[in-house]
């Protein structure tokens, strides 16, 4: 039996745990001076066939290109031509343009939902240019950009933001959970960090066939604390698996602080440490640094060295999404005073300081863009908006399960419609 004495009045210290709080709240006054920025170019590049080890220490630096003097420095500099540069910029362009319309369509009620990645641009459209379009893609719910990037039309993806009668997921998915088959882009799920062993999944079977395709996955730095993600990155590594997996910290999850997925004790890329992968920490605000990192883990996967974590250390610029006030939790100071800027403008500055662009140019694009999209959501709102009908036929909600419809269910349908018809009569979705 065991000892039961009173422990009561020893100089045992009493536990206590931990809560992570946010140096910052509504109010304060922000200084990032804790943050340990480095030099542009200052990071050694190892060879993308390397042992996993001799990327550890680059799992606790920050990979960056471009510098103070808007010019690129140092051996991760992925010398692109200025035409590749240009629209890189567009796309980045294109994609603040979409997701401001589409912020403002949901405040007008023509959408539920809506998510916008303002200064986050970079990993996707950026990573997106530095893989093959054949290579799988398999995202979080901000990574639009990969879309834009491949050339999604802007009416199908605001087709699917209204879920009217064009919406080629017929509704069935959240606003802003895009899937294209044609452009490998994997369905996305509301459930958090699944795509992961997903990824990893579509990465070793690719390998089993010896085909030539590798996947690249997106999670944001609050989902790395989900199982799935730990049961990926086990996956990966012990099969070594053709995989890049790209952890955007951009500061917060939702309202909470990074913290609390393990911020204060390491960097996310450090986790690569501990499952013997290779690791990456870069500026995600640096479209160069983005570009190159992305290029060297799939690289790295095509030549069957492995899978790659690569943390992009970026800043969520708005809100979470439509349903969130940032300035309940975060101090209004923070998006003006981050270190790292802006992508688009940090890339922009690069493009005229080599004297290929001009602010008039910029200026010109962004009237440009706006345009194309406003056109795109006309166009998209011919085919319904939420709650004015124009949906997909009710029947459909029957469809897609089975080949051919059972019996049970069909009369289920029939009967269903009969009282759709009867509460709704003359519904133009029938």
């Amino acid at each position: 039996m065991a000892d039961q004495r009173d422990d009561k009045g020893t100089n045992r210290p009493k536990l206590a745990l931990h809560v992570p709080e946010p140096k910052y709240r509504p109010g304060d006054k922000v200084d990032y001076s804790h943050l340990n920025i480095p030099e542009a170019g200052e990071q050694s590049r190892p060879d993308e066939a390397c042992e996993a080890k001799d990327t550890f220490a680059l799992c606790n630096d920050l990979v960056r290109v471009l510098g103070d003097d808007n010019q690129a420095h140092g051996p991760w500099d992925p010398r692109l031509d200025a035409d590749t540069l240009r629209q890189m910029l567009r796309e980045m362009a294109l994609v603040r343009a979409f997701d401001n319309r589409m912020y403002r369509a949901q405040r007008q009620g023509k959408t539920s939902f809506y998510m916008k990645c303002t200064g986050e641009e970079a990993t996707s459209v950026c990573a997106t240019h530095a893989l093959a379009g054949d290579d799988m893609i398999f995202p979080s719910y901000r990574q639009q950009g990969c879309l834009i990037a491949r050339g999604y039309e802007l009416t199908e993806m605001i087709n699917q933001i209204y879920s009217n009668k064009a919406d080629k997921l017929k509704g069935r998915q959240l606003p802003i959970m895009y899937c294209s088959k044609r452009l490998n882009f994997f369905s996305i799920s509301g459930n958090l960090a699944t795509q992961l062993p997903q990824a990893t999944g579509f990465a070793m079977a690719s390998a089993s066939k010896g085909d030539s395709r590798i996947a690249a996955t997106w999670v944001g730095e609050g989902s790395t604390a989900e199982g799935d993600f730990h049961s990926a990155l086990t996956f990966a590594t012990v099969y070594n698996a053709p995989v890049i997996f790209n952890v955007i910290n951009n500061q917060w999850a939702i309202s909470s602080f990074s913290g609390f997925a393990g911020s204060e004790r390491a960097t996310f890329a450090a986790r690569a440490i501990g499952y013997g992968m290779a690791g990456l920490r870069v500026d995600g605000n640096d479209p160069l640094a983005v570009f190159a990192a992305e290029r060297w883990a799939a690289d790295r996967a095509r030549a069957n060295a492995g899978p790659t974590l690569i943390e992009h250390f970026t800043y969520r610029a708005e809100g979470h999404s439509t349903s969130d006030d940032p300035s309940a939790y975060r101090s209004a100071e923070e998006r003006e005073e981050w270190p790292l800027g802006d992508p688009i403008m940090r890339l922009a500055r690069h493009l005229i300081a080599l004297g290929e662009w001009s602010d008039e140019q910029q200026e010109d694009m962004d009237t440009e863009l706006d345009a194309i999209v406003r056109k795109a959501m006309k166009e998209a709102e011919k085919n319904g908006i939420l709650g004015h009908g124009l949906h997909h036929p009710f029947h459909t909600m029957f469809e897609d399960v089975f080949e051919e419809l059972p019996w049970h269910l069909e009369e289920q349908a029939e009967q269903a419609i009969r009282e759709r018809r009867i509460k709704f009569p003359g519904d133009p979705a029938e």
